[in-house]
């Protein structure tokens, strides 16, 4: 019987909840899923359910939290939760985004989230105005511009979004928060070094990527880095078989996606599903964790 290995996806893990997107996970009901995950499950390093998973060694019940992209609140609002329950994760982090970076989606929310008044003009960046009148019509705006913004080449689309913020403020971790990660035996993973979906480059570009990202991780932690999170993850769409060689040849022991999942002993190391557990009631949490391990990856 081949074991199956869930991999749970995090991205934001706000301090408190958010009115404009109260689906956003947020501390309390973070600490309530790591209850719930603790009872059920049996929580493991990436690294090490990897190893199981080459060996067949891998134990029932096995599931791994990943956190993606490198935000602040995973050092601030996640560790410390994490660290109360005794869980172990990984953080894959986009080494060009230390130190005061933002993600574009980040930018173009904080634009429209902030905006004083009830319109938004931006016609300098390439739209028109818009009713941002009330709470809803602010986030319709939002999703709206992000689904604009995703399918333009990625230098037009970083060059229209900070015609919009001059100086947008930062959200992702700091060189020290990363080390405190680290510090605190948790996994460190990389993206590539802009976040950039790898299927948009060149060959060069990507191994470039790649490899520029990892180095900039090992040289903070003074650690080996050996897994890798595509950025986006959806397969055969943000990549493809070559860049899970690409991945190899650079040293990497595994590499996940976004594709709904679990993963079993003989699945392809470098193209890992994950899922993203984003009900908040403790029984959608469990029905959709138990429903995931039935999903073909």
């Amino acid at each position: 019987m081949r074991v199956p290995l869930s991999i749970l996806i995090y991205q934001r893990v706000l301090a408190t909840p958010d009115p404009l997107f109260p689906e956003c996970l947020h501390a309390r009901r973070f600490e309530q899923q790591l209850r719930l995950l603790r009872r059920w499950f049996r929580l493991m390093p990436l690294s090490r359910a990897v190893t199981h998973l080459a060996e067949g060694t891998l134990p029932a019940r096995a599931a791994c939290l990943t956190f993606d992209n490198g935000y602040a609140e995973h050092a601030s609002v996640a560790l410390p939760l994490l660290q109360r329950y005794g869980v172990p994760a990984t953080f894959f982090v986009a080494a060009g985004y230390l130190d005061g970076g933002c993600t574009w989606s980040d930018i173009v929310t904080e634009v429209v989230r902030n905006a004083p008044g009830e319109r938004l003009n931006l016609g300098r960046s390439g739209f028109a105005s818009y009713d941002i009148g009330c709470p809803l019509r602010r986030r319709a705006v939002i999703e709206m511009l992000l689904a604009a913004l995703r399918l333009l080449p990625p230098a037009e689309r970083l060059a229209r979004v900070l015609s919009m913020a001059r100086r947008p403020t930062p959200t992702m971790m700091s060189s020290d928060q990363l080390l405190a990660l680290h510090r605190a035996g948790m996994d460190i993973g990389a993206h590539s070094l802009h976040h950039t979906v790898l299927s948009s480059l060149s060959n060069a570009a990507a191994r470039a990527e790649i490899a520029e990202g990892q180095r900039r991780i090992e040289e903070l932690i003074r650690a080996r880095v050996s897994l890798f999170a595509y950025p986006s993850g959806k397969p055969g769409e943000d990549f493809e078989q070559r860049h899970g060689l690409m991945l190899r040849a650079q040293g990497f022991q595994a590499a996940v996606g976004s594709a709904r999942g679990a993963a079993r002993s003989g699945s392809d190391l470098f193209a890992l599903p994950r899922f993203t557990p984003c009900e908040q009631g403790s029984g959608g949490f469990l029905l959709r964790m138990a429903g995931n391990l039935f999903t073909r990856a």
